[in-house]
């Protein structure tokens, strides 16, 4: 096994998108949505219109009054955080309509979110802006409640954490590649999100996937999450996922500093199974065997890791150094078409050997071997990221963390990683 390299990041970062011209209000229609924060508000209640003919014959009944209150951000309120949702509750309404709009006009685009008994804008609004919101509530009669707010978001913090994406947009992945955010302070450095703070960072952190599939954030911990299908992605699907994150607080002063905005698709599924015992990697493509390769895992004192991996990153070429890790042992090796399976070393690459061990003996410290043919095919013909490599029968379990581990959790398993499930 190799002394671990960093892994290449991509950062997906978005702006706040505005409306060019003059976007329709957002519109719900429904019943009755019930409160989700209770704060001060004012509410408009125009009453349905009855009455007598005067002949003291019965009348029809009035239709019930329709009324709108936005809860939170409260009218006057200052100081709110440009990670917003307008949250409101309305009775008796066939039809509810949102705008949001900052003094001088200008539309802030945005949609309805959970329940539908909350607003959240298209992109994070500005720091130290002013903006009106107006709630609308239709009644069956076809009258109107109007209600509004209008409100100050805070100035700009000087304490922020950067939200990173692995991926970046229109990249192609593999079947099995979990989406990766990570949270960094200025320096790089990995932070940790206060655990308390978890579920509301994640109920902000939106994934759309057509066709739709089952799926979940997993805090792999404080300071990264990912998500993952309950099953491999569908071939050909496309994915958006949109964290709207840009000053959301998390605690002492703290807050994200940014939206994430992200559009990826997944390839033919390609999928690798290596068994030890018949040291034979078996490729398919889209569930078709189109190859069966010779290799050689990790000898007795060194095994390859047995557990469901995907490839993280590929090198046509580089160089092994295992000094550190092996002392006298050690050595430095030029080595071609590596593709990464685990933190800690073990890759698939074209062996440096004669090729006579491959199919009947374990000779690596740990690698997959095959001879440099076969694996310039496989380097070819896979993703960059995010295929699944299946190995079976060796004496180590895959270690978790040691890699994107996904998918050696159960579906019951991973979902007790989302802040949400454990909340």
């Amino acid at each position: 096994m190799t002394t671990p390299r960093h892994l290449s990041r991509s950062l997906s970062l978005s702006s706040h998108p505005r409306s060019t011209g003059s976007p329709a209000p957002s519109r719900r229609r429904g019943g009755r949505w019930w409160p989700v924060v209770l704060t001060t508000a004012i509410a408009l209640v125009l009453a349905g219109c009855g009455g007598g003919d005067g002949s003291g014959a019965a009348s029809n009944p009035p239709e019930p009054s329709v009324s709108a209150v936005i809860l939170n951000p409260a009218d006057a309120s200052t100081d709110v955080p440009t990670a917003l949702d307008i949250q409101f509750t309305t009775e008796n309404a066939v039809e509810t309509l949102v705008t949001l709009e900052e003094l001088d006009g200008d539309l802030i685009d945005g949609d309805f979110v959970g329940d539908g008994s909350a607003w959240r804008p298209i992109g994070q609004l500005e720091y130290g802006t002013t903006y009106i919101a107006t709630l609308t509530a239709v009644g069956a009669d076809g009258q109107n409640a109007i209600t509004t707010s209008t409100f100050t978001t805070m100035p700009e913090p000087d304490q922020t954490v950067q939200v990173y994406s692995f991926l970046g947009p229109n990249q192609e992945i593999g079947v099995g590649m979990p989406l990766r955010i990570e949270f960094h302070d200025d320096l790089g450095n990995l932070w940790e999100i206060p655990e308390e703070y978890r579920a509301a960072v994640e109920q902000r952190m939106m994934v759309s996937t057509e066709p739709h599939q089952e799926g979940t954030w997993h805090w792999v911990s404080g300071a990264e999450v990912h998500y993952r299908p309950r099953e491999f992605w569908e071939p050909g699907t496309q994915i958006h996922y949109r964290l709207a994150t840009g000053g959301l607080p998390i605690g002492d002063g703290w807050f994200l500093r940014n939206d994430i905005n992200v559009n990826v698709a997944v390839g033919p599924e390609i999928l690798m199974e290596v068994d030890n015992n018949t040291r034979q990697m078996t490729v398919r493509v889209d569930g078709e065997v189109v190859r069966s390769i010779p290799v050689s895992l990790g000898r007795e004192d060194w095994p390859s890791s047995s557990g469901t991996f995907v490839i993280m990153e590929k090198f046509r070429e580089t160089v092994f150094d295992t000094r550190q890790e092996m002392g006298a042992d050690g050595y430095v090796v030029d080595i071609e078409y590596a593709m990464r399976l685990t933190y800690r070393g073990e890759f698939i690459h074209a062996t440096v050997r004669s090729g006579e061990e491959l199919g009947l003996e374990n000779v690596t410290h740990g690698c997959i071997n095959m001879s440099r043919d076969n694996a310039e095919w496989l380097f070819e013909l896979t993703h960059a990221w995010g295929d699944p490599v299946i190995v079976t029968g060796t004496s180590r379990p895959a270690e978790p963390g040691n890699g994107w581990t996904d998918w050696n959790l159960s579906w019951e398993e991973y979902l007790q990683g989302s802040a949400l499930t454990r909340g």
